[in-house]
């Protein structure tokens, strides 16, 4: 962030949110075109006051700003790829919502809603 001073804790947190830009509490998945809204990041970590104790996923297309994109937010009690407490897929595993995959992975586009959406939710 250029132009804005930021104070020692206000810097540390960030980075142990955002470590090298990349947001630590999101597990991201490809259903590999089965659907419009192929890429689903599931936002995860504790409850934010934002979130009224409810699980947040980001669901989009490869280019989610663009007119004829999908962009689409949602909330669960539960854990979208979790359900019952059970265990969520390990990056490369299948679940429902398809192959869990590593946030390095998901187009540009994808990465930018994703990490607009988690600066909000964690005021980042």
């Amino acid at each position: 962030m250029k132009g804005i001073v930021m104070s020692k804790r206000t810097e540390e947190r960030k980075e142990r949110l955002l470590p090298s830009g990349v947001p630590r509490w999101v597990r991201c998945y490809d259903n590999g075109g089965e659907t419009s809204d192929r890429y689903m990041v599931i936002f995860t970590g504790r409850y934010t006051h934002k979130t009224a104790r409810q699980h947040w996923s980001l669901c989009m297309s490869a280019s989610p700003f663009s007119p004829q994109g999908i962009g689409m937010h949602d909330t669960s009690p539960e854990q979208f790829d979790s359900p019952h407490g059970k265990w969520p897929p390990a990056i490369g595993r299948k679940c429902h919502l398809g192959t869990r995959i590593p946030f390095s992975s998901l187009p540009a586009d994808c990465q930018k809603a994703t990490i607009q959406d988690y600066r909000y939710l964690w005021d980042v």
